[in-house]
This record gives C-alpha cells, sequence and structure tokens, in this order.
C-alpha cells in the first residue's frame, strides 16, 4: 500500500492509504458477513481510509439511513479497530423522517444539526473522535458563518478532527474557508466530489443543482487543487458504478456525449497495453497524477476488492499518462 497526507495541522492532520474504501451499501444491500470480509482484507492489505455517511443508505429501505455506520461500529469493536483507521463521514443530507429524501426533508447544517448528527454517527461508530467530517450537501437556509462556527466547535472540543466537504458549489467552499481563516478556525481541507477519467456534461439540471451538477469535479475545482496545495479531492464514484466493466450497464446520462468514446478508447488502449482492466486504469491514473486525489471505491465481494487494490502497484508510463491526460 502506499499513503498520502490529509490535512495541514499537525494536531489533525492523517497519513491515510491512497485507495479509500467506500462503505456505502455495508450493511444494507452487501451483508454483514461480506461486509466484514472485505474490510479485513482492505484493513490486511495496508488500507487505512473507510467512509460512510449518516444517511448510508436511506434509499433502500425508506429509512433515515445509518446502516453504514452501525455496521462499521459492529466491524470495530468485533475486530477491535483503533484510531489506526481513519473513518469519514458526512452529515446534513439524512431525511428527517422515514420516507422522505434529503431534497425536501434533510437535516440541514445548522449549529444544532451539527451537534446532534455529530453525536448520533460517533454513538453508531463506537468512536470519541470522527477523524474526518464532511459537509454532504449544501445549506443555503443557514448563514455560512453558523455552519463554519458549528464545525470548528467540534474540531475545538476534540470530538472531530478533519474538516470536509462534498457536492457544493466552489465559490460556497471558497467563502467557507475565508470565513474561517478571518476568524482564526479550522476550514475545509477535504473535498469530495464525483471524479473518473470520463468528463461528464456539467449542465445536466439534478434535483438540488438546477444550473447543473455542483457534484463533479470541473475544471473549477482541479484549478482551486492547484491553487491551494493544502486542499485534496477524494474522488468518489471513479469507477462509475461499475459501468466501465460491465457491458449491459449504460453510463449515466451526463456521460452521454461526443467526447466519452474517445476518452474510452484510450482507456481500453492502455488496459490491453498494460494486461490491467479499464478499473485499474482509471484508479492508477488517479492515484499517480499531478493533482493529489485519492480515488474512493466501494466493493461488493473481496475480488472486486482485490482488484480495486491490484491498481496501487500499476505504474503508468509517461506516455500512457499523457495520452489520458490529451484526450479529448
Amino acid at each position: 500500500m502506499k499513503y498520502r497526507t490529509i490535512g495541514t495541522d499537525p494536531k489533525t492532520r492523517r497519513e491515510v492509504s491512497v485507495l479509500a474504501l467506500g462503505a456505502m451499501l455495508f450493511g444494507s444491500v452487501t451483508d454483514e458477513k461480506t461486509s466484514f470480509a472485505i474490510l479485513d482484507r482492505y484493513v490486511e492489505a495496508g488500507g487505512t481510509f473507510i467512509d460512510t455517511s449518516n444517511n448510508y443508505a436511506f434509499w433502500i429501505d425508506g429509512s433515515q439511513g445509518g446502516q453504514s455506520e452501525e455496521l462499521l461500529g459492529r466491524w470495530r469493536r468485533s475486530r477491535g479497530v483503533g484510531d489506526e483507521i481513519v473513518i469519514a463521514t458526512k452529515l446534513g443530507a439524512r431525511p428527517l423522517a422515514p420516507g422522505t429524501g434529503y431534497v425536501e426533508n434533510a437535516e440541514g447544517l445548522s449549529a444544532k444539526a451539527i451537534r446532534e448528527s455529530v453525536e448520533r454517527s460517533r454513538e453508531r461508530l463506537g468512536v470519541d473522535r470522527i477523524d474526518l467530517l464532511y459537509a454532504h450537501i449544501e445549506d443555503r437556509t443557514v448563514p455560512l458563518g453558523e455552519t463554519v462556527e458549528g464545525f470548528a466547535e467540534l474540531v475545538a472540543e476534540g470530538t472531530v478532527g478533519l474538516l470536509g466537504v462534498s457536492n457544493h458549489a466552489i465559490w460556497r467552499v471558497e467563502r467557507a474557508r475565508a470565513l474561517a481563516a478571518a476568524a482564526g478556525l479550522p476550514g475545509y481541507e477535504v473535498l469530495q466530489y464525483q471524479h473518473s477519467h470520463l468528463r461528464p456534461r456539467f449542465d445536466v439540471p439534478e434535483s438540488i443543482f438546477e444550473d447543473g451538477s455542483l457534484g463533479h469535479a470541473g475544471a473549477e475545482l482541479l484549478s482551486y487543487l492547484r491553487a491551494e496545495p493544502g486542499l485534496i479531492l477524494v474522488a468518489y464514484s471513479p469507477l462509475l458504478g461499475g459501468a466501465y466493466a460491465r457491458e449491459d450497464k449504460p453510463l449515466p446520462r451526463d456521460y452521454d456525449h461526443p467526447g466519452t468514446p474517445a476518452r474510452l478508447a484510450v482507456l481500453r488502449e492502455v488496459a490491453k497495453e498494460t494486461g490491467a482492466s479499464v478499473n485499474q486504469v482509471v484508479l492508477a491514473w488517479q492515484i499517480g497524477g499531478q493533482l493529489p486525489v485519492i480515488p474512493l471505491a466501494g466493493a461488493s465481494s473481496v475480488a472486486q476488492l482485490e482488484e480495486n487494490l491490484a491498481a496501487v502497484d500499476l505504474e503508468l508510463t509517461k506516455d500512457q499518462r499523457a495520452r489520458l491526460d490529451a484526450v479529448n
């Protein structure tokens, strides 16, 4: 395994594996026995960075979520896992009632919601401190300063380590970071956005993105990473939910455009040259790139995890990387 540092403050920064494990469906779609086996193998291979959320996976059974955090808590206790494993979770998008969703009925990012959600997540995970806490989706009904201060209070108390943000407009991320800096408070240092080798359209409206997606790592976010060396991108859905590997699974609709076939062709060429799978090429491209990117990949079996783990040691040549980067 290889490792990368996230965070800048010596008190809260952590060294984590360059491949993060997504636990979104653990405890729901992926049963406990399989989930435990995947987690055990990940740690055995040197993996140290596990991602979840307080609302995973509410859409499976119409609940409010929490199944993933609860399973991770049971796994930690049964294995005696301590703070050597970094567990990241998120808040803000948990439905307030069963049978509802985060679009119309999310808990939000008020100071009260932040504090109450963190306490519930700590209990489910069985931890004294959450290593990395994300603001999951935007909440424009709450003053940004209240959200910034709410997160900072938890860091000061020692119940949260690093702060992150996901699915926010970059201008709001920068504004929140500026407010934090001006007040001498900790700000967001980890950005979690959807990012893969294929490039999506950004003008496709979604339920919470009326002007087009804010959840993808586009040019603005990537240029932000170049300008701010203390930031890091955790790239969720790098394998597009299996769409690279399964011919029977269509790409998401925002990837259906004329630029996609050319990028797929280069991926397949490089995969053939290396003897690796397309999935492994995508992960290796992210891990070894110029920008600080940690791919966040889920797995529904140990075999899938093994394929992902092998990407850590896949070294792309300068020529292969240049071709992957240059294709339109």
